[in-house]
């Protein structure tokens, strides 16, 4: 009985370090690493002018990272993104431009960003990221 206890539990053992070594192998390929993460808070905001915000980002990976394209959540922002692959360990950049005036009180954005990058959370072509706020007529200062 004993040896059989003892077999068992090596045999778990042995199964679950080889299941945890298949998980923490290194992915290989571009991947984007968010300064500051994937969300931008502008917090409150005056309605009318635009308001700006660059999502900076390193190419973390082992290949170039190509942007295929920025599409935001709604026709009230404006992107621009690097049209050239980004090499492993070089910055890139999106840029929004959030028209404030089309905003109402609180506001939720996503920003899709078709790539090639191997990390990204929805394990598919697409990694989002986000910006939220509060757009008011009257701000106090």
């Amino acid at each position: 009985m004993r040896k059989t206890i003892i077999l068992f539990f090596s045999f778990l053992i042995a199964t679950f370090t080889q299941v945890n070594a298949q998980t923490n192998v290194p992915k290989e390929g571009p991947m984007f690493k968010f300064d500051g993460g994937d969300t931008h808070d502008f917090g409150i905001l005056k309605r009318g002018p635009v308001a700006m915000y660059v999502f900076e980002f390193t190419n973390t990976g082992n290949r170039p990272l190509n942007i295929i394209n920025v599409t935001p959540s709604c026709g009230c922002t404006n992107v621009d993104w690097p049209k050239v692959p980004i090499m492993p360990g070089q910055k890139g950049k999106i840029q929004l431009g959030l028209k404030t005036e089309e905003q109402h009180g609180v506001f939720n954005k996503e920003v899709y960003i078709q790539s090639d990058a191997v990390n990204n959370p929805h394990g598919d072509k697409r990694y989002t990221i986000y910006i939220k706020g509060d757009a008011r007529d009257e701000v106090k200062k």
